[in-house]
């Protein structure tokens, strides 16, 4: 069982930066793959970062492409998203989640552990 408990979201102006972090619970955090999605009102929840295992590899959604950071911490038990250039079109609830892979995947449904959701908001 994985716990995993986001922070680091809120208000910013568009062109800023928000750093978010998900601290996971248990001790194999560091055999599981993690990823991060988000979900606008109305619209479904969509990938936009993902991190293999051992934070050698990571994968973006086009629309994050070279704006958006993904890092881990094993040592922390912490996955991080850096946020940068924010975009009114950022704006969502951002979910942490893990995957009982070592890989990579972009795919929702191949996530095991979700965190509850942490609110980002980017004013125009």
């Amino acid at each position: 069982q994985v716990q995993l408990v986001e922070s680091g979201g809120g208000l910013v102006q568009a062109g800023g930066s928000l750093r978010l972090s998900c601290a996971a619970s248990g001790r194999t955090f560091s055999s599981y793959a993690m990823g991060w999605f988000r979900q606008a009102p109305g619209k479904e929840r969509e990938f936009v970062a993902a991190i293999s295992a051992s934070g050698a590899r990571t994968n973006y959604a086009d629309t994050v492409k070279g704006r958006f950071t993904i890092s881990r911490d094993n040592a922390k038990n912490t996955v991080y998203l850096q946020m940068n250039s924010l975009k009114p079109e950022d704006t969502a609830v951002y979910y942490c989640a893990a995957a009982a892979r070592r890989d990579i995947t972009t795919v929702r449904h191949e996530y095991n552990y979700w965190g509850q959701g942490t609110q980002v908001t980017v004013s125009s």
